[in-house]
């Protein structure tokens, strides 16, 4: 069986480079499917990114990938795999992806932002795919929109550095553009 190929390392792109690969990238029109709901998948995503089938780890990444791209938020919220013939139910604790890696360019204004998820696609934010910060007991809850009500939970080590360019960039209020569109950091409840 031949193996996926390897993720292209964000060091050695540029943002132009980035932004072609993720556009390039076609999924299927899931938002199109209007199959029968067929019950629970036995499949569950933890808050970490790591996705369950029947309550062990799915080891193989490229499974995950392909899984990835059949996942639709509905309407009441819920998450579900669809395929043209078959709606399951799937479990997500928070966030469907996790944003684990960021490669910046420019300041101010001009900056851009992209961020790789854990599924290995890449997302460049701004006005259609934009960055939010909830509120929560503990601190902050950074979040990127990925597609159709999809998000990715920003990663620790990632979040730490996008407050560390908002705080350089001294911005009022604290936050950070990218595509031309401003985020500002404070949470929202």
């Amino acid at each position: 069986m031949p193996m996926a190929p390897p993720l292209p390392d964000l060091t050695g792109l540029s943002l132009a480079d980035i932004a072609a690969l993720a556009a390039a990238k076609k999924l299927p029109p899931v938002e199109s499917w209007d199959p029968a709901h067929c019950g629970p998948s036995a499949m569950r995503i933890a808050r970490d990114g790591t996705w369950f089938h029947e309550g062990s780890p799915i080891g193989r990444m490229a499974m995950v990938r392909l899984f990835s791209t059949i996942l639709r938020r509905e309407t009441d919220g819920t998450f579900v795999l669809v395929t043209p013939v078959e709606k399951l139910t799937i479990d997500v604790e928070d966030a469907p992806f996790v944003a684990v890696e960021l490669k910046t360019e420019g300041e101010g204004e001009g900056r851009s932002l992209a961020f790789r998820l854990n599924t290995g696609d890449l997302v460049m934010a701004g006005p259609d795919h934009g960055l939010r910060f909830e509120t929560a007991a503990l601190g902050p809850i950074p979040y990127l929109e990925v597609r159709n009500g999809l998000d990715a939970l920003i990663a620790r080590p990632v979040y730490y550095e996008l407050a560390h360019l908002a705080l350089a960039e001294s911005a009022e209020p604290a936050g950070l553009w990218s595509g031309g569109t401003f985020f500002p950091m404070a949470g929202t409840s």
